[in-house]
C-alpha cells in the first residue's frame, strides 16, 4: 500500500521540489499551487490545464486531504465554529468570526498545550501532539471553500475572499511547533496560494524569546504577546513560560522583532481577572513597564474579559473595573481596546477551545478530588502557602 504524499503539507519551495522529482518544470507546481488553494481542487481531474500524464501520477502518489470534520456550529453573533479531526481521539478548534469590513479566521496550532496558563481551559486538558502543516493550513482551506459553499461564492480568485485576516491564536503555542507554523505562514503569504498580506496575519505566542528571534528572521508576520500580569512575580503564577523567559527579556524580544515586523507595534493581550491582575496600581505597572527607558516598547493593549471556567478557580474583572483599568492605559497614551466576547453561545470564546472534546490530563477527576481532599483536611490543602521569614 503506498503512501500518499499530502500536498497541502508543503509550503511554494517544496512544491516546486516536488513536482522536480516527477519530472516536472516549477510553473506545473505554481498552476498546482493554485488549484489547491485557491480553488479548493482536491480532486486532480478538476486540474484541466494540468497535462494528462502528470495528472495521472499525482492521482496514484499524491491526495490533498484536510482535517475531517466532527462538528460545525454558527452562533447567534454569526461566529462559525468547526471542530477538526487530528486524530488519536483529538480534536482542535478553528473559529471564524466575521465582521463588516473583514472575516478573521483563528487557527489552532496544536492539540492541547504546554503552556498551562492559569486561565485558559485548553492548557488544562495538557498536551498531546503538534499538528503537522497539512493540520494547520488545512484549517484555513476548509474554512475558506466551506464559507464560500454557503454562500454559494465560486471558488478562485474571482470569487470574493471570505478570510481576509488570520490569526494564530487557537489552541496552542504556534512558537513550540514552530516548523510547520512557519510553513502554514508563508503559504498564507504567498500570491498562489491565499496572497495574505503580513500586516493580516497575526500569530499569538506566550512569550517563547528563541523563537520569536527566529520568526523575524524566518516569516515576521504581525505579533501578539500574551502578557496578561505586570510584574514578574504574577506572572509566574499565571503563565508558567514567564520563568523560563521573564518580562524584561520578552520586551527586549518584543523589541527586536519589531524592527522586521510588518506593523509598528506589538499587540499585548491581557485577560482581565477578578482581584487578580485588575487593579489601577496593576495598569500603572504596565505603563511603566511598556515605556521603560531601555526595554520599553511600542504597543496597544487588547483587554479581553475572562471566560470562566470552574477548574480555574478565577471570576472575570466587572465591566467598570475593566473600564477604570483601560482609562489608566489609555491617560498613558497607550492604544487600549477592549475585545467584545464573541461565540459565546457555542463556546467559541478565547479559552475555551475543544473543552470538552478531551481531558488527555483528566483535569476534572483530579479537581474533584482534590475538592474532596480539602473538605476533609481544610481549604489550604494542595495549595502553596507562604510562610513568613
Amino acid at each position: 500500500m503506498t503512501t500518499l504524499t499530502n500536498l497541502l503539507d508543503f509550503d511554494p519551495a517544496q512544491l516546486i521540489a516536488y513536482c522536480g522529482e516527477l519530472g516536472e518544470k516549477p510553473f506545473r507546481a505554481k498552476q498546482l499551487q493554485r488549484w489547491i488553494h485557491q480553488f479548493g481542487a482536491s480532486d486532480f481531474d478538476s486540474m484541466t490545464d494540468l497535462a494528462k500524464s502528470l495528472r495521472d501520477k499525482l492521482k496514484t502518489r499524491a491526495e490533498i486531504r484536510s482535517p475531517a470534520i466532527i462538528s460545525d456550529n454558527t452562533s447567534t453573533d454569526g461566529t462559525r465554529k468547526w471542530l477538526v479531526d487530528v486524530g488519536n481521539g483529538n480534536a482542535v478548534e478553528t473559529v471564524f468570526i466575521p465582521e463588516e469590513n473583514r472575516g478573521t479566521l483563528c487557527i489552532s496550532t496544536q492539540a492541547g498545550c504546554a503552556v498551562n496558563c492559569r486561565f485558559c481551559s485548553t492548557g488544562k486538558q495538557g498536551f498531546n501532539r503538534n499538528l503537522t502543516v497539512a493540520e494547520i493550513i488545512g484549517q484555513l482551506w476548509m474554512a475558506e471553500f466551506e464559507l464560500r459553499k454557503t454562500k454559494g461564492i465560486e471558488p478562485g480568485p474571482k470569487g470574493e475572499r471570505q478570510i481576509t485576516n488570520v490569526v494564530m491564536m487557537g489552541m496552542g503555542e504556534p512558537l513550540l511547533n514552530f516548523e510547520p507554523t512557519a510553513t502554514a505562514l508563508k503559504l498564507m503569504l504567498d500570491d498562489n496560494a491565499y496572497g495574505l498580506s503580513r500586516r493580516r496575519v497575526t500569530l499569538s505566542t506566550s512569550g517563547v524569546v528563541p523563537m520569536m528571534d527566529k520568526l523575524s528572521q524566518e516569516v515576521p508576520v504581525a505579533l501578539a504577546v500574551s502578557l496578561h500580569a505586570s510584574n514578574d512575580a504574577l506572572r509566574d503564577g499565571l503563565v508558567p513560560l514567564n520563568k523560563k523567559y521573564p518580562l524584561r527579556e520578552l520586551m527586549a524580544a518584543c523589541k527586536r522583532y519589531l524592527e522586521f515586523a510588518p506593523r509598528d507595534f506589538v499587540t499585548f493581550e491581557y485577560c482581565m481577572l477578578d482581584g487578580v491582575n485588575d487593579s489601577d496600581e496593576h495598569a500603572r505597572e504596565l505603563v511603566a513597564l511598556v515605556k521603560d527607558p531601555v526595554v520599553g516598547v511600542s504597543c496597544k493593549f487588547n483587554l479581553i474579559p475572562f471566560n470562566p471556567f470552574p477548574e480555574s478557580g478565577l471570576l472575570r474583572s466587572k465591566n467598570p473595573r475593566i473600564k477604570a483599568f483601560s482609562e489608566v492605559l489609555m491617560a498613558a497614551g497607550i492604544v487600549t481596546t477592549i475585545r467584545k466576547t464573541r461565540g459565546d453561545d457555542i463556546d467559541a470564546a478565547c479559552g475555551q477551545l475543544a473543552g470538552e472534546v478531551q481531558d488527555r490530563t483528566r483535569v476534572q477527576e483530579r479537581m474533584e478530588k482534590m475538592a474532596e481532599y480539602q473538605q476533609k483536611f481544610g481549604a489550604n490543602f494542595g495549595r502553596i502557602v507562604e510562610i513568613p521569614s
